[in-house]
């Protein structure tokens, strides 16, 4: 059953958005009876039945509900937008897809995008979490420079920054990923600074090597992104 995107409230009976509406009507020609699974992004999954359908909007009784649980531990992503904005948009549906809580896009200092479209990249998110049956989407934060994140986040005890520089103290993500609520810097096309680095260990961070390969921004994000879904179940 195909899965909508609907800010459920407390009433059984709900108007349906108008996008999602448009692909109800116009798409799928649906009718009056039909069942149809809401969700209003934060856990609330809906089974409802259409009880107007035409070309001014669609109207639906809800018949049941269930609140689903988040996984135990979350995963938080902080990762510098690429200079090719469909390489972001790509990593933003493939991460909702495999599974994440938070995106953080970080303006770095060797960034080269360092403006984003929210209501595109939201729109991309919700596709995502309904194409791939998510009852919890995932949070996109602003974009914040990567000084200002530091200085105003929280940061789990499973803290880490995957960085391109052949040192010593890094940990292989194998290792790295327990159950646990997860947070973990990419940096843009040019890698992080010496200074950035630092600053991020010393603010706890561990860190973090993605494997002996120089991957794409994009590419590092899903290598997380899988890791810690493999890894933690």
């Amino acid at each position: 059953m195909n899965l909508f995107y609907s800010p459920i409230d407390d009433s059984d009976t709900i108007e349906i958005d108008e996008t999602e509406a448009h692909h109800i009507y116009h798409v799928l020609r649906m009718k009056v009876g039909d069942f149809v699974s809401l969700t209003n992004g934060k856990g609330i999954i809906a089974k409802a039945r259409l009880t107007s359908v035409n070309k001014n909007g669609v109207v639906a009784k809800i018949e049941e509900r269930n609140q689903e649980q988040k996984r135990s531990a979350s995963l938080h992503i902080a990762i510098a937008p690429t200079k090719n904005l469909d390489r972001i948009e790509w990593f933003l549906e493939k991460a909702t897809e495999i599974g994440i809580e938070e995106i953080t896009p970080i303006i770095c200092q060797r960034s080269e995008r360092r403006d984003l479209k929210a209501e595109r990249l939201t729109k991309i998110i919700i596709a995502a979490s309904k194409q791939s049956q998510q009852s919890h989407f995932p949070i996109l934060h602003a974009p914040i420079k990567f000084v200002d994140f530091m200085n105003q986040t929280s940061f789990p005890l499973n803290f880490a920054i995957a960085h391109c520089d052949d040192t010593n103290d890094k940990k292989e993500i194998k290792d790295f990923i327990q159950a646990k609520d997860t947070c973990i810097l990419i940096g843009p096309e040019g890698d992080f600074t010496n200074e950035e680095v630092k600053m991020a260990i010393e603010k706890g961070a561990t860190p973090l090597s993605l494997g002996k390969n120089r991957l794409r921004t994009e590419t590092a994000g899903i290598i997380v992104c899988s890791a810690f879904s493999v890894l933690t179940n």
